[in-house]
């Protein structure tokens, strides 16, 4: 079988995608996500936090409702369905450093789940750090022409 005759036969299976759906599911979730997050912020600054401390408090909550909902199995059955909804806001991220943990927590605490943890997180610092650096050369550079 030729690489073109592969190609015409998934085509031939693959059920078309029911994209208008699809986005729909994206946008509503990924708006509730969004909607929750400004709710929080509003709460915090209702609690007395600056700016920059309701920021923080928002992102760890979120942050934290995600792994929590990962670690349940809730947060991978909405992303089934909402797709990027979910994983374009900091929840995605959230999702991201515990589901490998989870995957292997049968190895044990150390060697399996902290271990796993690093899969996500190393690439993450590494790419963070390294884009943070160019980004201020850069702007360095602009800023001295």
């Amino acid at each position: 079988m030729t690489n073109r005759d592969y190609g015409e036969l998934v085509r031939q299976k693959a059920s078309p995608s029911p994209l208008g759906k699809n986005m729909t599911w994206a946008f509503l979730v990924g708006g509730a996500i969004c909607a929750a997050g400004q709710g929080l912020s509003n709460c915090y600054r209702g609690w007395g936090l600056d700016q920059e401390q309701t920021g923080t408090a928002v992102s760890v909550t979120l942050i934290l409702a995600a792994a929590l909902l990962t670690g349940l199995g809730v947060f991978d059955k909405v992303a089934k369905r909402a797709g990027a909804g979910t994983l374009v806001p900091i929840t995605g991220f959230a999702n991201a450093m515990v589901s490998p943990a989870l995957e292997f927590k049968s190895e044990g605490l150390i060697t399996g789940t902290a271990a796993k943890l690093f899969v996500v997180a190393g690439p993450v610092l590494v790419f963070g750090t390294s884009a943070s650096v160019l980004y201020g050369l850069i702007l360095v550079l602009a800023g001295s022409f």
